[in-house]
C-alpha cells in the first residue's frame, strides 16, 4: 500500500521540474524576444530619424550672418539713452519712431555692433507687454542679419519655425525684417534683417 503514495509522489516531482523547466524556458525565449524586438526598433527609429534628418537637409541653404544689434526694451527711452551717455560715454542716435512696429527707438553705437532701446509706442504695442512684466525692461530680442531675407523665411518656416508675421516690414534701418517665434529659438525672439537692400 505505501508504494502507491510513493509513486504518486516521484511522478509529482517529476512533473513539477518538467513544468518549472518549461516556464524557465518559455521565460528566457521571451525575453530574448523581447530584446531582439527593442533592438530592432530602435534601430529602425534610428535610421528613420537619419533619413528625416538627411532629408530636410537641402532646407538650409542660408546661414545667418553678424550680429546686427541687441534690443533693450526700457520704459524710459530718454532716461536710457541719458545713462549710455553719460555712464558709458556712448554715442547714441536719436529717437526714431517706427508706429508699423509699436516702437520708439535709438542706437547705442559699438564697436562690434548696436544695441537697440526700444520704447512702446502706441497702445497697441509688443513691447509693452514686455515691460508690464519687466518694470525696469530687459533684454527683448537679438538681431542677425541675412543675405536674403524671403529665402530665409522661406527656410524658417520649411524647417518648423513659426514667423510673426505673413511678410516681412521694414525696419529701423529702412531692410526688410522678420521677427521668429522665441518657442521656435531655443527661447529667444530673434529678429532677422537683410543686410543688403
Amino acid at each position: 500500500m505505501t508504494s502507491i503514495p510513493f509513486f504518486s509522489s516521484i511522478v509529482f516531482y517529476t512533473l513539477r521540474l518538467y513544468f518549472t523547466f518549461l516556464f524557465t524556458l518559455v521565460s528566457s525565449f521571451s525575453t530574448m524576444l523581447r530584446n531582439f524586438f527593442t533592438s530592432a526598433r530602435r534601430s529602425f527609429f534610428t535610421s528613420l530619424g537619419a533619413c528625416a534628418l538627411s532629408s530636410s537637409a537641402p532646407f538650409s541653404v542660408f546661414k545667418i550672418g553678424r550680429l546686427n544689434h541687441v534690443a533693450i526694451a526700457v520704459p524710459s527711452l530718454e532716461a536710457a539713452v541719458k545713462s549710455y551717455e553719460t555712464t558709458f560715454g556712448a554715442e547714441v542716435t536719436a529717437p526714431h519712431s517706427l508706429p508699423e512696429h509699436g516702437v520708439t527707438v535709438s542706437f547705442v553705437r559699438l564697436q562690434n555692433t548696436n544695441i537697440e532701446l526700444l520704447q512702446p509706442l502706441g497702445e497697441k504695442s509688443p513691447v509693452a507687454g514686455f515691460i508690464e512684466k519687466n518694470k525696469l525692461g530687459g533684454i527683448h530680442h537679438i538681431c542677425l542679419e541675412v543675405d536674403d531675407i524671403h529665402q530665409a523665411v522661406e527656410v524658417c518656416k520649411k524647417n518648423g519655425v513659426r514667423c510673426l508675421g505673413k511678410e516681412p516690414k521694414i525696419g529701423a534701418h529702412g531692410k526688410p525684417v522678420m521677427f521668429l517665434h522665441p518657442k521656435d529659438c531655443n527661447g529667444v525672439l530673434i529678429e532677422l534683417e537683410q543686410c543688403h537692400a
